[in-house]
């Protein structure tokens, strides 16, 4: 099979495993009655991203091929999704919050350490064959884009965005993607024997990345941006499931198929990664990242004016398509330039450091944040059977879209990345 057509369904299937549930499972715990707990669930993928990509990366990079190291991980996610699902139909009305949030953060805690670890492979596999990383690797992202929508799709379609079979979904992909790991084109990991210090024999270098103000202050900043990676993923299909209670929008299409509405934010991811390349050499990473970070504040900004009906609706379109840009502009380009940025002993390290103050540390502060404001500004309302929340909605989006201005602003005065030639 092509390497291209290879690599492909790889990043198709890993993220066919995350669009079964990351926009869908606020509305199933608001339906259990947790739904002031919602942060925590999609926090916990941020705190698991604080040590598991870095720690797979030194595994990948040090002693268990990338690509196998893929495959176990998706095994244990797998395994940990059906157990989420399982409690979850069998509790019934008395799930317990610790029980449901354990299960679920052993399966986020070997998922997550897996989008590094695609990079990786595909970034390795592209290279062996000599291809250009920057021109032919963001054609297979976009099949990732459209996996997620996918099962966007079909969990919306099948009416289980209320219920735990979006965990069984999930689960069940997971396992597809790990025997298919056993297809993928072998990673070499690091064959040095020379005598080495404690920090290399733990693939810690990638730290020192920290010593280069420029990195650094890339670093910092990709943090600070990726604490609003998770906040409309989190909550906008309970946002938008809140309009139920306003009796003109509660038989909308928004209303009634949110994650359909949603996945507009992927189909447009899908478009915007095709325009990473030419972005990349003609304005840099700087520039690309500046665009993203406005982007930021027109998502949220536009949520905070949009409504289901018309001409709302209109503005949750358009916010559906800044989408795109600000996050492929974002974790795409970052991504790359990580890639260009380091050497290959400690590439994969390095792409789990991204990883880690992105959807580790930043996410992780984004979703608690980001519950607090909510938990403050709305309130829980059963309604013909489900539990909406609903409240001041508005403010809350335009305390997101005002924090992403201000990252923006300081971005531009204080990041100066060195020129760089980008083939």
């Amino acid at each position: 099979m092509n390497l291209k057509v290879r690599l492909s369904l790889m990043n198709f299937l890993q993220f066919a495993v995350w669009g079964a549930y990351l926009t869908s499972m606020g509305r199933y715990l608001g339906n259990i009655g947790i739904a002031s707990e919602i942060g925590w669930f999609y926090s916990m993928q941020g705190v698991v991203s604080i040590f598991m990509p870095a720690l797979m990366g030194i595994v990948a990079d040090r002693w268990i091929p990338a690509q196998r190291l893929l495959g176990y991980c998706h095994l244990l996610a797998g395994v940990f999704m059906f157990a989420t699902a399982y409690y979850g139909a069998t509790a019934g009305d008395h799930v317990a919050f610790s029980t449901i949030f354990s299960l679920y953060t052993v399966s986020v805690a070997f998922y997550m350490p897996t989008l590094a670890l695609t990079n990786s492979v595909a970034y390795s596999a592209l290279s062996q064959a000599g291809m250009d990383t920057v021109k032919d690797f963001p054609p297979i992202r976009v099949f990732g884009t459209i996996g997620f929508i996918v099962t966007m799709w079909f969990v919306d379609l099948m009416g289980f965005q209320s219920n735990q079979y979006q965990f069984v979904t999930s689960g069940a992909i997971s396992i597809i993607l790990f025997l298919y790991t056993f297809s993928l084109p072998h990673c070499n990991i690091s064959d040095k024997t020379e005598q080495k210090s404690l920090v290399d024999a733990l693939g810690l270098r990638a730290f020192a990345l920290f010593r280069q103000k420029r990195m650094a202050i890339f670093f910092i900043f990709s943090m600070l941006l990726g604490v609003s990676l998770q906040i409309t993923n989190s909550f906008a299909n309970p946002f938008l499931f809140s309009f139920k209670a306003i009796p003109e929008y509660a038989n909308s299409f928004g209303v009634q198929h949110a994650n359909i509405l949603i996945s507009l934010s992927q189909v447009s991811e899908t478009c915007c990664i095709l325009l990473i390349p030419f972005f990349m050499k003609r304005y840099g990473i700087k520039n690309v990242m500046l665009i993203a970070m406005c982007a930021w504040v027109l998502r949220f900004g536009l949520f905070g004016f949009g409504n289901p009906g018309m001409p709302g609706v209109l503005l949750f379109v358009l916010s559906m398509v800044v989408y795109g840009v600000a996050f492929d502009f974002f974790n795409i380009s970052g991504s790359l330039f990580v890639d260009q940025s380091t050497d290959s002993g400690i590439r994969s390290s390095a792409q789990g450091l991204f990883m880690l103050m992105t959807n580790g540390v930043g996410a992780t502060i984004g979703t608690i944040a980001a519950q607090a404001v909510i938990n403050h500004y709305t309130f829980a309302m059963p309604l013909d059977g489900d539990v909406l929340t609903v409240g001041d909605w508005q403010s809350c989006w335009f305390v997101f879209a005002g924090y992403a201005l201000l990252v923006g602003v300081s971005f531009a005065l204080i990041f100066r990345p060195k020129k760089q030639k980008v083939n």
